[in-house]
């Protein structure tokens, strides 16, 4: 039988997300860049922002004659105020968020004995802390509507205690924690808050930095299905998670993994 599989990829259609005002971090590059390219292609009004400018132009041209054009806002995210700011233009521009996907991450790895006080706090301000403040500056609006989905991006690494990873680690972990607790405290307005936890995706930066044969083997014998994940395939969990079919998923995490972790 042919395997079905190996087909181009569609993603499957949700008419509620179009016309929705969706903000995007991270979105130059990887998982970011096939958010952007997913939730342009229901129709969505997109936002994204990343620090990576010559990709980011790169992937709004590349997507100039999508219904709504995604809009690229360069922003350092570890800079509190130029987050706040390019919230403010956004919300100027677009009247509010529908839907923020808080995807921004840097998998750095170090040796437990290098860690640093700055280390460590920078690792926060890149994996973590910018996640509650992007959804501290969407909240009021959302509330304000009654409606609105956070989605935050985890990861396997955790659950798998990958090695190097004790920084990159603590942030992911402490990211189901917040988001528990938004989905607690904001369903009653109508807010959705879910974790997107993705396993082993091939993306254009593992495949340059950490890819060879022991690690295909090792993550392919790890995983109950002997395929890679792909960037789309976390994109198409996020389309649902965001949509209205999911309006009763909330304050879970939802793995894209091939069965590595619990089976």
């Amino acid at each position: 039988m042919p395997d079905n599989t190996e087909q181009a990829w569609v993603y499957a259609t949700y008419p509620d997300l179009a016309g929705k005002r969706v903000v995007i971090t991270g979105g130059g590059s990887g998982i970011g860049a096939e958010l952007v390219t997913a939730f342009a292609g229901q129709g969505a009004r997109v936002y994204f922002l990343d620090i990576a400018e010559e990709a980011s132009r790169e992937l709004a041209q590349a997507l100039s004659r999508a219904r709504h054009a995604p809009r690229f806002i360069k922003c350092d995210l570890t800079d509190l105020d130029a987050l706040k700011a390019s919230f403010a233009a956004i919300e100027q521009e677009a009247g509010g968020v529908d839907i923020l996907l808080n995807n921004a991450a840097n998998d750095d790895r170090h040796e437990i004995e290098e860690v640093t006080p700055s280390y460590w706090d920078n690792r926060m301000a890149v994996n973590l802390r910018h996640k509650f403040f992007c959804s501290q500056a969407v909240i009021p609006g959302m509330k304000k509507r009654g409606y609105g989905v956070i989605l935050n991006f985890g990861s396997i690494s955790w659950y798998l205690a990958s090695s190097q990873l004790d920084l990159y680690m603590t942030a992911k972990a402490g990211i189901e924690g917040m988001t528990r607790g938004m989905a607690r405290d904001l369903g009653r307005y109508g807010i959705r808050a879910n974790t997107v936890v993705p396993g082993a995706v091939r993306t254009p930066r593992q495949q340059a930095l950490w890819h060879n044969p022991e690690e295909e083997a090792r993550i392919l014998a790890g995983q109950c299905m002997p395929k890679r994940v792909e960037m789309q395939d976390v994109a198409a969990l996020a389309l649902f998670l965001a949509s209205n079919n999911a309006r009763h998923c909330t304050g879970r995490e939802y793995f894209v993994d091939n069965g590595w972790y619990g089976a």
